[in-house]
């Protein structure tokens, strides 16, 4: 009986510190993953390999996802594009939370003219909307995902140096960083070694979010042709190959359009789930 009773303790312990929700976060997440490092594990199909005897070919059992007009299997562009996004959501995101972030932690700490000037920036950049701006700088660099990721990093840290910025002018009127001063340890000691951690939570949240918004954003450059490149399996390659069958084979836009909104649903789901856990006070 005592048995019993831990087992379901244990199991609604379960059920309030990981919900259903954050679970399928995680499965989708993981899922991202085994796919864009082995996709061979999951279909057999070559990517890039024509077959001119299945040309649009709806989905079948030998073709989970059917075909497209060079006869090439959706499923494995689909699984194989995990890759390319996967690759986009992280290098479009890593510069800027780090340069954000140490950018945001200088401003809040020290304020005054530093301050000033980084409001300007902010006042400048928002003032565009910010795909305008994007499209703006890949259109002069040359299409390609290179330009993609310098056209991201020149505009997005301001998102995360302004968040974690407000969280540090926050921080640093707290007790811990007067009593950090009074024993005389350097502004730089007091702002990596215990302002940082405070406000960890905060960009690592955010980056796991946008994340989700850089997939959607790589997606939308590769279907005006300003990311990746065809042939490369895409998922916005994948759509604009597509949207001149969307009649005849409504399969080729369909399913990428599906692994693009799955995926930024399992980023965002487990964005919250880090949330959660890192929250003061979590059990």
């Amino acid at each position: 009986m005592s048995e019993l009773i831990t087992q379901r303790s244990l199991t609604r312990s379960w059920r309030r510190h990981l919900p259903l929700s954050s679970l399928l976060g995680c499965v989708i997440v993981l899922f991202t993953l085994v796919a864009a490092f082995f996709p061979h594990w999951i279909t057999s199909y070559n990517p890039l390999a024509f077959d001119f005897r299945a040309i649009l070919k709806g989905p079948s059992l030998q073709h989970w996802f059917g075909t497209d007009n060079f006869g090439r299997d959706i499923f494995a562009r689909v699984i194989y594009a995990y890759q390319v996004d996967l690759q986009i959501a992280f290098f479009t995101t890593l510069f800027p939370m780090i340069f954000g972030t140490l950018a945001g932690l200088l401003v809040g700490y020290f304020g005054g003219i530093a301050d000033v000037l980084f409001q300007r920036i902010v006042d400048a950049v928002i003032t565009f909307p910010l795909l305008v701006l994007v499209i703006a700088i890949v259109a002069i660099l040359g299409p390609g995902l290179n330009s993609m990721y310098i056209a991201v990093g020149i505009i997005y840290w301001v998102f995360y140096a302004r968040l974690i910025a407000g969280e540090v002018s926050v921080q640093k009127r707290l007790d811990y960083v007067a009593a950090g001063k009074v024993m005389g340890y350097s502004p730089l000691r007091i702002i990596f070694r215990h302002v940082l951690p405070n406000v960890i939570t905060t960009t690592l949240v955010y980056w796991m979010t946008d994340m989700a918004l850089a997939i959607l954003l790589g997606s939308s450059l590769g279907y005006l042709g300003l990311g990746a490149q065809p042939p490369a399996a895409e998922w916005g390659v994948l759509i604009a190959a597509g949207k001149n069958f969307m009649d005849t084979a409504w399969w080729i836009t369909i399913f990428p359009g599906i692994a693009i909104v799955v995926t930024g649903l399992g980023f965002s789901l487990l964005g919250d789930l880090i949330a959660d856990w890192l929250r003061p006070g979590h059990r």
